[in-house]
């Protein structure tokens, strides 16, 4: 059986690619010709695998998974490198890339470096040889990243995204006269306004646009509205008052370039942003109602959690890796508990108690007021397997300063709830579904009460029979995506659902089947008719 031998080549950098005999038309013709000399023991040359500028220090190489994915099929039983650190610089990938090797029996062979992988001391001149391999890359990098933190202790701009305000020229940042005058504008604006989301807001109104420029591939970037977390940027960056920071080790130089703004103006925004910073901690604190008091079944405390996309801002409760809980959601279902309690049926408590709980009118309230009573009265609560368990902590000395002095709440509806002690424990089934962004799910964990999660059910089934009648009707589906501004794929999922079995369809609109409105779909497409 012949030995299907595949060469592998790899180049760092561009430089020299174009020459009409570059290094990796080197590195190939070296391999052919040591393939060819071992013909006599079997060896066929099959396929060259080149990867040209692509460091070794990763495993993101197009050619080498082709490679990869080749042997494995069996189309691949040697591979051929000029020398080891072509295939890898990384000690680590390479001992994977080994094991994936004698998984489908390849072997591995560097032409100016002599060994044999089928032998300990062949395996220990292999690891010898990447040790220094690797140690080559790291030093590499030490030597740029000296070089680029001593370039910027002397103030010479190193590359990357142009500022607002200045043009790349021969490698140097020269000021723009008309973007200068914008950039002026955006930090005296910041003074008028005191806000940076009203401030890009108005350069929003104002057409006011972040850089464009075109990279040396000519591709043209930026010139997109200043997003809110790219005014901040601006607006704390010391290159326009003529400085180069290095974030290294968080050192500022006099640059070459000129500066475009007046000191003293800079210093002003910057104090300004600190002071707002400090005033918007200590008025709104966390943003979360239940910090500190939410937790997993197993104990472990839910942390604040914030993700920015889009133009807003999301809060989570986070506990583990890869499960989230909305804040917003979760913070809602809190406030309904305590208020659905307050005007709940409290007789079997302590009369003392009862007193409290009954001068205490939800609706005379205000937000703030209303938030600070959640946060009082919920002393801990608990998510484990699609529920919410709130311990509510029924001291009436808690409550003194939210009772009325003139209202007495009346209502005495009907709830459940446990009573330990001085607490109270209530139980909220909730349900969580993913996408929670969009009218029927998606991104992160969303969380809903089971009556919210019932009117989303009986939405997709009313969405799904008017589409149903619609179709059915006059059968022109392209006049009714536009009619119902809906996808193709929205409207075939919600046709399953009015196709689905009727068997199905009773079971879950008379409440036998308890389902998630994010697993309806998947039901429905497996519940139709035929």
């Amino acid at each position: 059986m012949p030995n299907r031998c595949a060469i592998y080549t790899r180049k760092s950098t561009e430089h020299g690619l174009d020459m009409e005999f570059n290094s990796l038309q080197n590195q190939e013709e070296a391999c052919k010709a040591y393939i060819a000399s071992q013909s006599f023991n079997g060896w066929q040359y099959c396929k060259t695998y080149s990867d040209a500028a692509i460091s070794g220090g990763t495993m993101e190489r197009p050619a080498l998974k082709q490679m990869l994915d080749d042997m494995a099929r069996g189309l691949v039983n040697t591979v051929v490198v000029y020398k080891v650190d072509r295939l890898s610089r990384s000690i680590l990938d390479f001992h994977n890339m080994m094991q994936y090797f004698n998984k489908y029996n390849a072997n591995f062979v560097s032409i100016t470096q002599s060994f044999d992988t089928s032998t300990s001391m062949g395996k220990l001149t292999l690891n010898m040889l990447l040790s220094f391999a690797q140690f080559e890359r790291e030093v590499s990098s030490e030597r740029v990243r000296d070089k680029i933190r001593a370039s910027k202790a002397k103030g010479i701009w190193m590359g990357g995204m142009p500022r607002l305000g200045y043009d790349v020229i021969n490698k140097k940042l020269i000021p723009n006269e008309a973007e200068a005058t914008t950039v002026r504008t955006l930090f005296e604006k910041y003074l008028e306004l005191q806000s940076v989301n009203a401030l890009t807001e108005y350069a929003a109104a104002h057409n006011i646009f972040a850089k464009q420029w075109t990279t040396a591939k000519g591709i043209i970037k930026g010139g997109r509205p200043i997003a809110k977390m790219s005014m901040h940027r601006l607006l704390r960056d010391r290159i326009y008052i003529g400085q180069i920071v290095n974030k290294t080790n968080n050192t500022t130089a006099p640059g070459e370039h000129q500066a475009i703004l007046p000191t003293e103006l800079f210093n002003r925004v910057q104090a300004a942003l600190q002071n707002n910073a400090n005033n918007k901690s200590e008025t709104h604190g966390s943003p979360n109602l239940l910090t500190g008091k939410l937790f997993n079944h197993n104990g472990v405390r839910f942390t604040n959690q914030r993700t920015c996309g889009k133009g807003k801002t999301n809060t989570h409760y986070y506990a583990t890796r890869g499960f989230y809980l909305p804040a917003p959601q979760v913070d809602d279902i809190a406030m309904s508990v305590v208020a659905e309690f307050l005007d709940s049926d409290v007789s079997a408590l302590p009369q003392n108690v009862v007193m409290a709980l009954k001068r205490i009118v939800w609706n005379d309230l205000s937000y703030l007021q209303r938030r600070e009573l959640v946060r009082v009265m919920i002393e801990r609560a608990t998510y484990s397997q699609e529920q919410l368990i709130f311990c509510i902590n029924i001291n009436p000395r808690l409550y003194n300063s939210f009772l009325s002095t003139y209202h007495i709440n009346h209502n005495n509806s009907p709830m459940e709830y446990t009573v330990n002690g001085d607490n109270v424990t209530i139980v909220r089934p909730v349900v969580l579904r993913r996408y929670a962004n969009t009218r029927f799910g998606g991104g992160c964990n969303g969380t809903l009460s089971i009556t919210e999660n019932n009117h989303l059910i009986l939405k997709a089934f009313a969405t799904a029979w008017r589409y149903r009648e619609m179709y059915e009707r006059d059968g022109d589906i392209h006049r009714i995506f536009q009619e119902e501004h809906t996808s193709p794929r929205q409207f075939y999922r919600h046709l399953d659902i009015a196709y689905m079995n009727p068997d199905k369809v009773n079971e879950i609109l008379s409440g036998k089947a308890h389902i998630n409105v994010n697993d309806l779909f998947q039901i429905a497409r497996d519940n139709q008719l035929y």
